[in-house]
C-alpha cells in the first residue's frame, strides 16, 4: 500500500555521542532516515546530542535539537514540535531504550504519538531476555540453557544448574555491555554484580556457554504485507564467545552447505514474524556446534545495527533507507532498487558475486592497564571493510586496510626464539586483538592445520586459506623478486598481496615492486558493487578493485575532485574527520565537479554510495590510490580532510605526480617538524612555551634540567595524543625515555615545558593564500595537560577578554599567511597571565570543525573545500567571523566502563570515543545541556567528597560555599578539609584509602556520597587516588579530576532546572546565518 497520510511530521531519535558498541555506523542510517522521509513529503524532527554527525546538519531535517537523547529531554521537545509519530530505529539503543522511557512515562500517550518503525511490544520482546526465550520456544527454535536472574542470589543458583563456563548477557544493554564469560565464582560474582547495575532492568540471563561454535547473522527485511527479504548472510571467522562487534566477519557466509543455510534463512523469517517486527531491517544471530551441526539463536536486534551497515556496504542495498519508507507504508515491491535504475525492485533479494571481509580496529595501547583480551563485551572502536573476488583478496585487503602498520600477515614472533611454540599457543588460545597474526605466525612455525584448529576453534575452510598465504609467502621470500614472472606476479596480487608485502618478503623497495609490475603492464581492474551480480546494469559507480580482465570502472571526462577518507575509526581519529571529507564532497558537487570518495570504513556516512558521484571502496594505502588516480586522473585531490590517514600518504602522492590541491605537502611538513617551526615563530615575533628536542636519553635529561619541570614529552608526528606525558621529576622523564624512544623509530623526543593552570584555547580557520576567516574561538574547561580531544570547551569564551581573543585573532592571520594556508587550519594557544604561547599549528581539518560548523551555521568544510578548489573567501562572502549570542559548550564521552582496571583520570594521551554539544543563554546553562547529553546524572543532593592538590587550595573554598550555598554537605580529605574549615564551613573529614578504614572508598561503596572532586599530580598521588576514580565509577558518581570542571558543575546546578531545548535553525537564524 502507499505511503500514510494521517501522519504529516516524524520524531527520529538519534543513537548520541559515539562510544564502544555504538558508533557512526547510526549516523549513516539516521542521515539516510531523514533523506527518505523528507522525500516523501514529511516533516522531520531529529534529536540527536553528538554534534559531529551528518544527520545534526541543519539541512538534513525540519527542526534539529541537538539535545540529550532521554525521555525528559524528549518530552520538551515533543511537547514544543507535537510530532504524529516517532521512529525509534535508527539511533541504536540508545534511541530504543528513549523510546521504551517515553511510553511507560506516559508521554506518547499524552501527546498522542505514535511509535512506528517497531511497537513497543516488538522491542520488548526482542530485548527482554525472558519473554525471547519463550517466544523462540513458540517457534521451535533452540537456543542455550539459560535461566534469568535479578540478584546475586538467584544468579548463584542457575549457575549450580549451568555449570562452568557461563556466559552472562545483561537485559537492554549495548555492545555486551556489563557482559562476560566466567570461568570460576570470583569472575562469576564480579561479572554479575557489574551486569545487574548496568541492567536498565536489574535482569540477567545467565546460559550455558557455547564457546568455539561457528557463529552467523542474518540481515532481514520484512514490509507489512510479510514480504520478507535476506539481504545478507554474514560469518564470523571467530567462533562464539567473542562479540560479534569484535570478530573478523566475512559475507556472505562461506562454510555453510546450502541445506543449513536454507534452514537458516527460513527460522530469521519465523523469528521477525514471531516477535513482531512489522516493518524495517532487523538482524539475528544464529550459533551451529561444528560436532553435531546442532542450530541455536542467539539473539535479535529489532532496529538497523551495525551489521546492518555492514550488510548495505557489502551488498549496495540501503536497509536503513528502505526501513524508513517501510516505516511509513510503503511495501518492498512499491520500492525501487536504486543502484540497478529502477529495473528492480526492493524486492529482490541482493545476490553478490565477490566476497566482503571486515576486521575490527582496536586501541588498547590507550589503555595499558586493560586486558587485551576479547570476550562478549565489545572492545573495539573501529573496523576496516574490503571488497575481493576471493576471500584471500578481500582478507588481506581489510588488514592493509587497518592502519597498524601492517600490509598483510605480518610477522609478530621471532621465530627461533625458544618460547616460540609456548606464547604462540597462548596467544592462539586467549583471542587478543593480533590473533589473526599470530595465526601466519603459527603456520611459520610449522603448526598444523589441525592443531591450530584445536586452539582456536576457527573453521578448517579459513584456516587453509591463511595456510596457503603463508605457503605463498614462503615462495616469494625463497625465490626473491627477480624469479616471479607476469603468471606467478599475477597469481599473487589476485589473492591480495600488497606490493609492500611482497617487497618486504623479496627485501627490495615497493617501488621495485611497482616497476615490475608496471613492466609486466599488471594493473587492477575496477567492478562495481550492483546487488544483482552484473544481472543488469547499474548507473551507481560504487567499485572495489581487483586482478582481473575486465574493467568496470569507465571514468569520465567531467572535471572531478577526489577526497581521500579517513579510513577506521580509532580514538583520536573519528567520525568529526568523516564529516568534513563528507562536506567536502558534496560542496564540490555543487560547485559543479564530478567527486569521488576514496574510503575503507563501512559506519559512515562517506561510504555511502549516493555522498559521492564515484565510490572506490579501497584501503588507503600508497599502491590502491595512486592505481585510483592513475585510473580517474582528477584535477585535485584532497588530503586535508581525513585525519592523518592521508597526510601520511601526501609527501609519496605527491612525488608521484598527484595533483594535491590545498596547503602544500611541505607547508604541512613545516608545521609538524620542530625546528622550521621554530624559526617561523621567532621570525613572526611569537611565544612558544620554552622546549627542546633529544635524541639520546642523556640528551634528554640535560635539556629538561635547562628548561626545568614539569615538562610535557612525546614523539614527533603523533595524532591524538599518543605516548604522551606530563614528567614531573627526572626520574619519570628518564622512565619515559626508555619506553617512548621504542614509539619513534629514530624519530626525537619534545620536551616542552608544561603550563601548569594556564588556560588552553583552540581557533579554527580558514584561509584562502590571502584573506583569513576565523570560525571560531574556544576556551578550554580543562585546564592545559589535558589532551584537547577530552577538554571540554566553550565557544565562545566564557573567561577570556576580548583583548586577549583579538591577539588570538592576528597571530593565527600572521602564521596562516606565513604557512601559506588554502584551506582549514587548526591553532592551540596556552594562555598564562598576558602571555599568549602558541602549543601547535596543524594546517588541516581538526576535529572541532563540525562542532564550529553546528554552533556558528557557517559549514566552515565546505567553505575550505571551496578555497582548494580556487575561490577565494571574498568570492564566497566568507570574510566575517561570526560569533554567537549564545554559548555552546562540547563535552567528550569516555569508554572507562568497558575496560575495569583503566583510570578514569584525564591527561595529555586522548581517550575519548565521543562528543556531544549543550547550548544555553549562558555558559553553566549550555554546560549542564552538554553533561546531561553525554550521561552525566548532575548531584542534587547529598554529600560531596573534596580531595585536591596543594596547587588547588586556594581555590578551593569558593567551589565548597558554591556546594554549600545549594544545599550540599561535604566531606574531604584531612589536607582540603583543614582550607575548608579554617574558612567557617562546615566539612566532615574521612580517611584516605592509605590512612586506614572507614575510608572514602567505604563511603562511595556505601552509596553516601554524591560527587567527587579529585584533582591531584604526579604518578604516585595519582597512583593513591586510582580506586576512588574507579570505585565512583562503578557506582555511577560522577568524578571531576580538575577544578576547572568542578567549578563549571557549580554553575551548571544553577541553571539546569529552567534550560530550554533550542532548535537549530533557529539559532542559526539569530545570528542570520540561514542558508
Amino acid at each position: 500500500m502507499p505511503k500514510r497520510t494521517d501522519i504529516q511530521s516524524i520524531l527520529i531519535l538519534g543513537a548520541g555521542p559515539i562510544v564502544i558498541g555504538q558508533a557512526c555506523e547510526f549516523d549513516y542510517s539516521g542521515a539516510q532516515a531523514c533523506k527518505a522521509l523528507r522525500e516523501e513529503g514529511y516533516r522531520v524532527i531529529l534529536v540527536n546530542s553528538n554534534p559531529a554527525t551528518i544527520m545534526t546538519d541543519p539541512e538534513m531535517s525540519d527542526a534539529t535539537y541537538i539535545e540529550a537523547v532521554d525521555w525528559r529531554t524528549v518530552e520538551k521537545i515533543i511537547d514544543k514540535e507535537r510530532p504524529d509519530a516517532l521512529l525509534p530505529t535508527m539511533g541504536g539503543q540508545t534511541a530504543l531504550n528513549c523510546a521504551l522511557d517515553l511510553d511507560r512515562e506516559g508521554i506518547l500517550e499524552k501527546y498522542g504519538v505514535e511509535m512506528i518503525g517497531a511497537s513497543k511490544d516488538a522491542i520488548d520482546k526482542a530485548e527482554d531476555r525472558d519473554r525471547f526465550r519463550q517466544a523462540m520456544r513458540r517457534i521451535g527454535l533452540d537456543f542455550p540453557t539459560s535461566e534469568m536472574a535479578h540478584s546475586m542470589e538467584e544468579a548463584m543458583q542457575v549457575q549450580q544448574k549451568i555449570g562452568f563456563p557461563t556466559i552472562i548477557r545483561p537485559s537492554f544493554t549495548l555492545g555486551g555491555s556489563g557482559g562476560g564469560i566466567a570461568y570460576n565464582k570470583e569472575e562469576f560474582i564480579e561479572i554479575c554484580e557489574r551486569g545487574l547495575d548496568l541492567s536498565p532492568t536489574n535482569e540477567l540471563l545467565i546460559e550455558e556457554s557455547a564457546l568455539g561454535w561457528k557463529e552467523y547473522e542474518m540481515e532481514v527485511v520484512r514490509d507489512k504485507k510479510d514480504n520478507c527479504i535476506i539481504v545478507c548472510s554474514i560469518e564470523n571467522l571467530d567462533p562464539m564467545g567473542i562479540h560479534t562487534g569484535d570478530s573478523i566477519t566475512v559475507a556472505p557466509a562461506q562454510t555453510l552447505t546450502d541445506k543449513e543455510y536454507q534452514i537458516m534463512r527460513d527460522a530469521s523469517l519465523a523469528v521477525l514474524r514471531e516477535i513482531g517486527v512489522e516493518t524495517g531491517g532487523s538482524n539475528v544471530q544464529f550459533a551451529i556446534n561444528p560436532d553435531n551441526g546442532r542450530m541455536i539463536i542467539i539473539e535479535m536486534n529489532p532496529r538497523v545495527s551495525r551489521s546492518s551497515a555492514l550488510a548495505s556496504k557489502a551488498t549496495g542495498f540501503p536497509i536503513a533507507k528502505v526501513a524508513a519508507k517501510l516505516a511509513v507504508g510503503y511495501t518492498l515491491d512499491e520500492l525501487q532498487n536504486e543502484i540497478t535504475g529502477g529495473a528492480t525492485p526492493a524486492s529482490f533479494e541482493p545476490s553478490i558475486d565477490y566476497v566482503v571481509t571486515k576486521i575490527p580496529r582496536f586501541t588498547f595501547e590507550k589503555f595499558p592497564q586493560a586486558q587485551a583480551y576479547l570476550t562478549t563485551q565489545m572492545k573495539s572502536v573501529g573496523e576496516v571493510m574490503a571488497i575481493g573476488r576471493n576471500f584471500q583478496e578481500s582478507f588481506q585487503k581489510a588488514l592493509r586496510g587497518l592502519e597498524t602498520g601492517i600490509d598483510g600477515l605480518s610477522e609478530k614472533l621471532d621465530l627461533a626464539h625458544e618460547d616460540t611454540k609456548d606464547k604462540l599457543r597462548s596467544e592462539l588460545k586467549q583471542p587478543g586483538p593480533e590473533r589473526i597474526l599470530y595465526l601466519g605466525d603459527a603456520f611459520r612455525f610449522g603448526m598444523s592445520l589441525d592443531e591450530v584448529h584445536e586452539y582456536t576453534a576457527i573453521d578448517p575452510w579459513f584456516l587453509e586459506q591463511i595456510e596457503e598465504i603463508i605457503q605463498l609467502e614462503g615462495l616469494v621470500k625463497d625465490k626473491g623478486i627477480d624469479a616471479l614472472d607476469r603468471d606467478t606476479l599475477w597469481r599473487l596480487k589476485r589473492r591480495g598481496f600488497a606490493d609492500s608485502r611482497l617487497a618486504h618478503l623479496a627485501g627490495v623497495k615497493e617501488s621495485a615492486v611497482r616497476e615490475l609490475r608496471h613492466k609486466h603492464n599488471l594493473r587492477p581492474v575496477f567492478k562495481r558493487v550492483d546487488t544483482c551480480a552484473a544481472e543488469f546494469a547499474t548507473s551507481t559507480a560504487y567499485m572495489y578493485s581487483t586482478y582481473e580482465e575486465e574493467c568496470e570502472a569507465e571514468p569520465t571526462d567531467r572535471r572531478k575532485i577526489m577526497v581521500l577518507g579517513g579510513g577506521p575509526n580509532r580514538i583520536g581519529q573519528g567520525i568529526e574527520f568523516d564529516y568534513c571529507c563528507v562536506h567536502a564532497a558534496f560542496a564540490m558537487r555543487e560547485d559543479g565537479y564530478e567527486t569521488i570518495m576514496v574510503n575503507c570504513n563501512p559506519e559512515t556516512v562517506s561510504t555511502d554510495y549516493d555522498t559521492s558521484d564515484r565510490l572506490y571502496f579501497e584501503p588507503l594505502t600508497l599502491e590502491d590510490v595512486l592505481e585510483i588516480i592513475e585510473k580517474e586522473k582528477p584535477e585535485g585531490v584532497i588530503v586535508q580532510y581525513g585525519g592523518q590517514t592521508p597526510l601520511k600518504l601526501a609527501r609519496d602522492l605527491e612525488a608521484a605526480g598527484a595533483p594535491i590541491i590545498g596547503t602544500s605537502p611541505d607547508s604541512i611538513d613545516l608545521a609538524e617538524d620542530r625546528e622550521r617551526f621554530q624559526d617561523m615563530i621567532n621570525r613572526l615575533g611569537l611565544k612558544q612555551p620554552p622546549n627542546r628536542t633529544a635524541r639520546t636519553e642523556e640528551e634528554a635529561l640535560r635539556l629538561a634540567a635547562e628548561i626545568g619541570y614539569p615538562l610535557v614529552v612525546r614523539p614527533s608526528y603523533v595524532l591524538g595524543g599518543r605516548a604522551m606525558e606530563i614528567v614531573y621529576q627526572e626520574e619519570d622523564l628518564a622512565r619515559y625515555m626508555n619506553d617512548a624512544v621504542k614509539v619513534s623509530n629514530d624519530s626525537p623526543v619534545l620536551l616542552d615545558r608544561f603550563l601548569d593552570d594556564a588556560v588552553e584555547v583552540d581557533v579554527d580557520a580558514i584561509c584562502d593564500g590571502k584573506d583569513v576567516l576565523i570560525g571560531g574561538i574556544m576556551e578550554h574547561i580543562e585546564q592545559a595537560g589535558v589532551h584537547s580531544g577530552d577538554s571540554a570547551c566553550s565557544l565562545p569564551p566564557y573567561t577570556l577578554s576580548l583583548e586577549a581573543q583579538d591577539r588570538m585573532r592576528e597571530q593565527v592571520a600572521a602564521m596562516a599567511r606565513e604557512l601559506k594556508v588554502v584551506g582549514l587550519m587548526n591553532t592551540q594557544f596556552a594562555i598564562k597571565g598576558e602571555e599568549i604561547y602558541i602549543i601547535e599549528v596543524n594546517p588541516r581539518a581538526s576535529r572541532t570543525v563540525p562542532y564550529v560548523s553546528k554552533v556558528t551555521g557557517r559549514p566552515l568544510a565546505k567553505i575550505a573545500a571551496r578555497c582548494m578548489a580556487g575561490r577565494s573567501l571574498a568570492d564566497q562572502d566568507a570574510l566575517v567571523e561570526t560569533v554567537p549570542t549564545y554559548f555552546s559548550v562540547k563535552e567528550a564521552v569516555f569508554p572507562f566502563i568497558k575496560f575495569p582496571g583503566v583510570d578514569p583520570i584525564l591527561g595529555p594521551e586522548m581517550k575519548s570515543t565521543g562528543e556531544v554539544m549543550g547550548v544555553g543563554r549562558t555558559f553553566g546553562a549550555a554546560f549542564g545541556r552538554a553533561q546531561l547529553g553525554a550521561g552525566v546524572v548532575l548531584p542534587r543532593s547529598g554529600k560531596i567528597f573534596i580531595s585536591v592538590r596543594d596547587a588547588d587550595k586556594p581555590d578551593v573554598v569558593a567551589l565548597a560555599k558554591g556546594f554549600v550555598d545549594k544545599g550540599f554537605t561535604l566531606v574531604a580529605t584531612r589536607g582540603t578539609a583543614r582550607e575548608i574549615t579554617a574558612a567557617g564551613i562546615n566539612c566532615e573529614i574521612v580517611n584516605k584509602v592509605i590512612e586506614g578504614r572507614p575510608h572514602i572508598v567505604d563511603m562511595i561503596k556505601n552509596d553516601q556520597i554524591s560527587y567527587v572532586v579529585n584533582t591531584t599530580e604526579g604518578k604516585q598521588a595519582i597512583a593513591d587516588s586510582f580506586t576512588i576514580r574507579r570505585t565512583a565509577l562503578h557506582h555511577k558518581v560522577h568524578v571531576s579530576t580538575t577544578m576547572a570542571h568542578a567549578e563549571a558543575i557549580v554553575m551548571a546546578l544553577d541553571a539546569i532546572d529552567n534550560a530550554e531545548v533550542n532548535r537549530l535553525q533557529d539559532l542559526h537564524r539569530e545570528l542570520g546565518m540561514t542558508q
